[in-house]
């Protein structure tokens, strides 16, 4: 799994560039096709133990200890994780996403968490509001009954509106505000439901060894 930067970024042009965006209830992106196919099966084969639940959700906060990173470690057992993460920091890419979205990335911190959630997951409402400057959950698994696991959208904290699209190597984006409230309603999971969830994050974010490049902020180029 060795793709290119010009094929990183034909996967990356062509998903913002045929981008399905919504302004309700907050500005979001859904967007398909992010990575190169051959990247899509790695992430999705990657060989991370799925954690437990021990009958215990609603927050991702609760499983810290479990919790997987494209971090240093990983990066460097891992040359998927190495190549996201690599071409995620990218100026060119940076300047993908201010464009897109009416951003300014620079300054920083990537972060990439990478979800597996079973049966009896869910997660509470909630925005993102705070640290955290922009998000992408990237959906991977292709499972039967995977399609009806979208993220949870949401008007208020209490106001369920719809959820978003799943499908293997497609994504929602938004731009944390006040409104952007998602979440993940509690229903059948079949297997396990894989994601990566893509922060930039301000240099605020205490846990560093989260992130990719904890000592190198982006720019955009």
């Amino acid at each position: 799994m060795t793709p290119s930067r010009t094929e990183f970024d034909a996967a990356l042009d062509h998903a913002l560039s045929t981008a399905e965006r919504s302004e309700k209830p907050y500005r979001h992106w859904f967007v398909a096709g992010v990575f190169p196919s051959a990247v899509a099966n790695a992430l999705l084969t990657l060989p991370f133990p799925v954690p437990d639940l021990g009958g215990v959700s609603g927050k991702r906060e609760v499983h810290n200890a479990t919790r997987q990173y494209f971090d240093r470690d990983n990066c460097a057992k891992h040359p998927v994780c190495h190549a996201v993460a690599d071409y995620l920091q990218q100026p060119s890419t940076v300047a993908r996403f201010n464009k897109a979205c009416g951003l300014d990335l620079t300054g920083n911190y990537l972060r990439l968490e990478y979800a597996q959630d079973t049966d009896g997951f869910w997660l509470e409402p909630h925005t993102d509001l705070g640290v955290k400057k922009f998000t992408m959950l990237i959906y991977l698994s292709d499972e039967p009954g995977h399609e009806k696991l979208g993220t949870d959208i949401y008007s208020d904290v209490n106001t369920h509106i719809g959820s978003s699209p799943f499908a293997k190597n497609s994504a929602m984006i938004f731009v944390p505000s006040d409104n952007t409230w998602h979440g993940f309603e509690k229903r059948t999971i079949p297997g396990v439901r894989k994601s990566l969830i893509l922060n930039y994050v301000t240099p605020e974010w205490r846990a560093r060894e989260q992130l990719s490049y904890p000592d190198q902020p982006v720019v955009a180029g």
